[in-house]
C-alpha cells in the first residue's frame, strides 16, 4: 500500500489524480501514524523549505519519514520532497531531513561555481540573461550510473516538467541516476538504497511521468 504524505506543502491533487489514473490504492494523510503500515511512501512538496521543515517538525512527519526509511521502507520524493531529504537548503538558510548527504544551492551559485573565472564573465552573462529563475517547464532527461529500475520503460531525453530554483548538489555523485541540463547539470533523479526521488514532477509529466508512478506502486515491497 501507498502512503502520501500530506504535510500542508505539498502538490496532493495532482498526485491523487495521476495515482487514481493507473489504479493505484493509496492512503493520504496528514497522520503519521495512519501510514505506518504502508510499505512505500510518496513525499511530495511544493513552496520554501524552512516552511516545508516546519510543517514536517509540527506534524511529526519529521521522524516519521526518518523511522520508515531505516526500517526499510520505499521512498519516493518530488520536487520540494527531493530536495529536504538532504542534508541542507540555501533556501531560507535550512537544515533539512539529512537522509541523504548534501546540499541545496540556488541556481545562481551552482552557475557560478561552474564558470569562476572572470574571463569567462561573458559566458555568465549569458546564462543570466537567457536562462530564467525559477526553472518552469518541459525538459529532456539523460541517464547517469545505470538509471534507476523506476525509470524502467522511460525512453531517455525524454521531457518532464520542472519547477525550481534550488538545485540538488549531492556529496556522491553517484547517487545521481538521471540529469538535465540547464546552464549547469541539474539532477532530475537521485537515488540511494530504499530513497528515490525526482527534482521533476511525474504526476504532471504526461505518460512517462505516470509509467514512473507505476513503476513504484507495483514494484517489489520492501
Amino acid at each position: 500500500m501507498l502512503g502520501i504524505i500530506d504535510y500542508n506543502a505539498g502538490n496532493i491533487k495532482s498526485l491523487e489524480r495521476s495515482l487514481t489514473a493507473i489504479g493505484a490504492q493509496y492512503i493520504l494523510s496528514k497522520n503519521p501514524a495512519e501510514l505506518k503500515n504502508c510499505s512505500k511512501l510518496i513525499f511530495p512538496g511544493v513552496g520554501e523549505a524552512s516552511y516545508a521543515m516546519d510543517q514536517l517538525k509540527k506534524t511529526g512527519f519529521d521522524s516519521f519519514i526518518k523511522d520508515s526509511v531505516a526500517e526499510g521502507k520505499k521512498l519516493m520524493g518530488i520536487c520540494l520532497g527531493s530536495q529536504i531529504i538532504f542534508d541542507y537548503s540555501e533556501e531560507g538558510n535550512t537544515q533539512c531531513l539529512g537522509l541523504l548527504k548534501g546540499s541545496i544551492r540556488h541556481f545562481s551559485k551552482v552557475w557560478e561555481s561552474r564558470f569562476p573565472d572572470e574571463n569567462e564573465h561573458k559566458e555568465r552573462a549569458m546564462l543570466y540573461n537567457n536562462l530564467k529563475v525559477p526553472q518552469i517547464g518541459w525538459n529532456d532527461i539523460s541517464y547517469l550510473n545505470g538509471s534507476s529500475k523506476l525509470l524502467n520503460g522511460v525512453p531517455e531525453s525524454t521531457d518532464f516538467y520542472f519547477v525550481h530554483s534550488y538545485v540538488i548538489q549531492p556529496q556522491d555523485p553517484s547517487i545521481i541516476k538521471a540529469y538535465t541540463m540547464y546552464g549547469a547539470m541539474v539532477p532530475a533523479c537521485v537515488e540511494k538504497d530504499n530513497i528515490t526521488a525526482f527534482q521533476f514532477h511525474p504526476e504532471k509529466s504526461g505518460k512517462f511521468g505516470l509509467q514512473i508512478l507505476k513503476n513504484f506502486a507495483e514494484g517489489e515491497d520492501a
